[in-house]
């Protein structure tokens, strides 16, 4: 049992330093890090932190850009926090800590830092967000969203939506046609293929992109319209504070 406890002590101890926040209780931090599947956890899983960390994470960022963002209209508020407080972006953020090295799962939860178990990592980030909310109050909270999304926040490309997403609607509402992909050529070996991909959009001239995935060279070409028709500026910056 104390050997149990020391080495439970010890990963407390490295996750708070990652984190760069000292709990006070303690077993708020280890119930984040718990998933549902192992079974009859003395504190518990994190399911519940995870329901009240998506919370104060919307709040954050959605402070966060309210201010920064002073020009904004809602709309694209909108599409900056919905972005940041995506599972994709959470799990970003456990990637970067190396949080999956300490999640606790039952025997049959394998290879938490697979690809699969995204939602995973990001559920533990806003278990810990609410655990830190929970032992600190909301000043404590803020300042590790801070750290972690406020690079993301102010990336050039924040604002983006997925090109082709972006593409479709401009296109249909515009010109009232759907967008045509086309291939034009694949060049390269097996293991690493390049990908010329042709938009058309009727009413406009094509645009192309190119990348080592069919996905990636259409999402290139649809970005590539979008910049010469206007819809989106080309490395587009911020607003001043």
């Amino acid at each position: 049992m104390k050997r149990a406890a020391k080495k439970t002590a010890e990963v407390v101890a490295r996750v708070e330093e990652r984190i760069g926040h000292r709990f006070a209780n303690a077993e708020r931090l280890e119930r984040a890090l718990t998933h549902s599947s192992l079974r009859n956890p003395a504190g518990g899983n994190y399911e519940r932190l995870e329901f009240l960390g998506d919370r104060v994470l919307g709040l954050c960022v959605a402070e966060m850009l309210f201010d920064h963002f002073r020009q904004a209209s809602e709309g694209e508020l909108s599409v900056r926090l919905n972005q940041l407080v995506s599972a994709q972006t959470c799990a970003e953020v456990a990637d970067e800590l190396a949080l999956h090295e300490f999640i606790r799962t039952g025997a049959d939860v394998k290879q938490v830092a697979d690809k699969r178990m995204l939602n995973v990592r990001a559920d533990v980030v806003e278990s810990i967000i609410a655990a830190i909310y929970l032992d600190a109050g909301l000043e404590a909270a803020r300042a590790f969203v801070h750290t972690h999304w406020k690079p993301r926040a102010f990336a050039e490309d924040a604002a983006r939506r997925d090109a082709k997403t972006e593409l479709q609607e401009w296109a249909h509402a515009s010109h009232g046609v759907t967008p045509v992909y086309r291939v034009t050529d694949r060049s390269g070996p097996d293991h690493e293929p390049v990908f010329k991909v042709t938009v058309t959009v009727e009413g406009t001239e094509p645009a192309k992109g190119e990348s080592r995935s069919k996905r990636a060279a259409e999402q290139a070409a649809a970005t590539a319209l979008l910049e010469r028709e206007g819809v989106w500026q080309a490395n587009a910056g911020q607003d001043d504070d």
